[in-house]
């Protein structure tokens, strides 16, 4: 079996989240019924294994994931033949032949999430997939400074919705910035992270846009997360503003192979 390692953009907006449901359509099912395709339906089925889940409405520049195949195809054609086989909405950006031994999950070092607000005076219809909307004015400098203390290993329980099946919600945040983009009049947060739990970014924005619109105290954000009370953070902030941009990878990003290699 040859491990190939996959980058692709798509469309959440017609997606029901990345991981696969049933009677449902999903990111994880759609890359699925494509990589078989070409591996010629074996059974059973082969698999495909994302870097993290997405939720239904959530976008993706460059999610990675890697499947197993029995057949060896350049990189090209690999990217070439999953995109031919792929709907408009997701596309393959690179794919790569890697060691057996890389894992798009567990190798993960870090995930970085946009979310884009737009600030128009009513929805604007053309962006309405692709942002949120807040047309209330806000103060960037406060919600930048807030941000910050975001920063750091912290206990988030106060910042995941119910639902979450993750072990432990103990996540470091690496960078928390918040920017206004004065071109599309959206305000733009990024968030550079080990993991994220479920909403956990999205809660986080909605948490923020009450700093920045005056609706709780700059600093609120330390009681929060010592409270470790999601009832404290009430608000989620829509999924069709949300972004992951990046899947960093560390050493392993230099694990390619060369197509020319033989790999049992």
């Amino acid at each position: 079996m040859y491990r190939y390692k996959i980058t692709f953009a798509y469309d959440g907006t017609n997606f029901s989240g990345f991981q696969i449901q049933p009677n449902k359509r999903t990111v994880e099912q759609t890359l699925k019924n494509a990589v078989n395709k070409i591996a010629k339906n074996p059974e059973p089925p082969l698999s495909v294994i994302g870097s993290g889940r997405t939720d239904a409405g959530v976008h993706a520049l460059n999610q990675v994931a890697h499947f197993d195949c029995p057949y060896k195809l350049g990189n090209d054609s690999m990217r070439k033949a999953l995109n031919s086989l792929l709907p408009l909405d997701i596309i393959v950006k690179k794919a790569e032949l890697v060691s057996p031994d890389f894992h798009a999950r567990f190798n993960a070092h870090s995930k970085h999430y946009r979310y884009r607000v737009d600030q128009s005076d009513f929805v604007n219809p053309f962006k309405r997939n692709y942002t949120a909307h807040f047309k209330y004015p806000v103060d960037v400098a406060k919600m930048q400074k807030a941000a910050q203390d975001l920063v750091g290993e912290h206990d988030f329980t106060s910042f995941v919705a119910s639902g979450s099946q993750a072990l432990s919600n103990v996540r470091t945040i690496y960078q928390a910035d918040v920017h206004r983009d004065e071109a599309n009049n959206e305000i733009v947060f990024d968030f550079v992270g080990n993991g994220f739990l479920y909403n956990q970014v999205r809660i986080m924005v909605a948490f923020l846009l009450e700093i920045g619109s005056n609706q709780r105290p700059v600093d609120d954000i330390i009681r929060v997360l010592a409270a470790k009370d999601r009832n404290q953070a009430r608000m989620t902030a829509p999924a069709s503003g949300l972004y992951l941009v990046s899947v960093d990878y560390g050493d392993q990003n230099n694990k390619t192979i060369d197509e020319s290699e033989s790999i049992k």
